[in-house]
Formats: C-alpha cells, sequence, structure tokens
C-alpha cells in the first residue's frame, strides 16, 4: 500500500507541473493584454482621435449650425472626454430660438447636438419689414425679413405686449391644418372686448375672434366653412358662439356651428 501511494504522488508531480505552468501562462497573458491594453488608451489620448473632430448639429430649421455651434463653446481640436455635455447643452439653451437641446458624445471623436427650436407662429409687420414671433411671445427683431413670409400667419397693429404673448400662446395650440389657412391677424379692440381680433383666412373669409379662447374657438372654422358653398363669403363669428353672417351683398343668412 505505502508503494503504491508513494507511485501515485510521482505520477501527480508532472500534472501539477504543468497546471502550474498554465496558470502562470494565463498570469502572462492577461498583463500583457492589460500592457497593451494601456499603451492603446496612452496612445490614443495623445493622438488626435482624441479630440473632437466633427460637430453633427440636428433638428434646427431657422438656426444655422454655425450659431448653434458658437452657441456651444465647442471647438475642433479639443479633447473629446474633458467636454460637459450638460453644461454645453445649458449654454445652447439660453438661445431664444431654441428649446430644448441634447448634446452626446459619439465615438471616437464626434459631438452630436439635437436642438428642438421654438415654432415661429405668426410676423410682426413694422413698415416694409417682418419681424418672426415665437411661441414664447418673443419678438426677433435681429432676425427681420424683407419678403412676406409663408410660413406662419402676418399680425397687423400689434406691439409688445401682454396682448402678444397671449396671442403667441393661443397660436401654439392650434393645429397646423388651421394655422396655415391663416392670412393675416389684427388686432381690433372694442369696448366691448378690448382682446378682439379680426383674422382674414387663405380662402377669402373673414373671422371675427377674441385672444382668449382662441385655440379651442378656431377648431370649429372647418366644420362651418364646409358648409359654405364657394360663392359664400362672409364673417365667422367665433366670440361666444360659432356662426356665419354673409356679406351684406349676399343677404342675411347665417349658418350656425356648435356652440
Amino acid at each position: 500500500m505505502k508503494n503504491n501511494k508513494v507511485i501515485d504522488i510521482e505520477d501527480r508531480i508532472p500534472k501539477l507541473k504543468e497546471q502550474r505552468k498554465q496558470k502562470a501562462n494565463k498570469r502572462f497573458i492577461t498583463y500583457i493584454s492589460l500592457f497593451f491594453v494601456l499603451v492603446i488608451f496612452i496612445l490614443y489620448f495623445q493622438s488626435p482621435l482624441s479630440k473632437i473632430q466633427t460637430i453633427h448639429v440636428l433638428g434646427n430649421i431657422h438656426v444655422s449650425d454655425e450659431a448653434i455651434i458658437n452657441a456651444s463653446g465647442i471647438e475642433k481640436g479639443t479633447s473629446f472626454w474633458k467636454i460637459d455635455p450638460s453644461a454645453i447643452a445649458k449654454k445652447i439653451n439660453e438661445h431664444d430660438e431654441i428649446s430644448k437641446v441634447e448634446v452626446t458624445r459619439k465615438l471616437p471623436n464626434q459631438i452630436q447636438i439635437v436642438v428642438r427650436e421654438n415654432t415661429r407662429v405668426a410676423y410682426l409687420i413694422d413698415g416694409t419689414s417682418y419681424y418672426p414671433i415665437l411661441e414664447t411671445g418673443k419678438i426677433l427683431e435681429k432676425d427681420k425679413l424683407e419678403n412676406i413670409p409663408a410660413d406662419a400667419p402676418l399680425l397687423i397693429n400689434w406691439a409688445q405686449s401682454e396682448e402678444l404673448q397671449e396671442m403667441a400662446a393661443q397660436l401654439r395650440h392650434v393645429p397646423d391644418s388651421i394655422l396655415n389657412r391663416v392670412s393675416e391677424i389684427h388686432l381690433t379692440p372694442e369696448d366691448s372686448d378690448p382682446l378682439h381680433i379680426t383674422l382674414f383666412m387663405n380662402d377669402g373669409q373673414e373671422v371675427s375672434a377674441t385672444i382668449r379662447g382662441f385655440s379651442e374657438k378656431i377648431k370649429n372654422y372647418p366644420m362651418i366653412k364646409e358648409q359654405l358653398t364657394d360663392e359664400q363669403f362672409g364673417v365667422i363669428h367665433l366670440e361666444v358662439g360659432s356662426y356665419f353672417k354673409a356679406y351684406k351683398n349676399e343677404g342675411d343668412e347665417n349658418i350656425e356651428g356648435e356652440r
């Protein structure tokens, strides 16, 4: 029995040596791999690959890529890992026309900026110039246009005031399918309603309304318009109730809508 035990231990010695050798090799490979990874990281951070090479801007319509990049303060060649995306987004968000910003890193060296602009809900006429009005009520005096814009209604007889702020807030909630049918919005205050407005539509109809609750009342416009023939023109009243009154030369015909 003793001889058998001695023989068994001797048989196991080569196996134990082989196992130790394999473990040593694995440790060596692990150390070498970590060494090369460390070298790669060092080379990466010292190479141009770790510097910002490209800045992509998405979602902008009226604000140029250049303006957004300038607002961000990011410059090509800056360390890819030293920028603070949240701080950059905060800077861009200070722009009057920007309402939302998301800044992300894209390996190996790209920055992506996704913005949402405040909607231009109307244009204020001043002489022969047209000033964009944002959904916030802000007038962009530096971005005046010389040609008549076609992407939003024109505001006539308005000034920077609480009425303008409220009108802009109402227009923000008007469906595009209806807003695109509006040509002009005039502020026409009355003794009984200082917030009275008159709209001239692209289809030739006139609308009498008030600022407060306008975004809900104007939703009745398509329903009333569908009841009119191509020859019927007049005033669609949206103040208290919703009804149509033809111009005088067309008689006193009234068409009522939802109240």
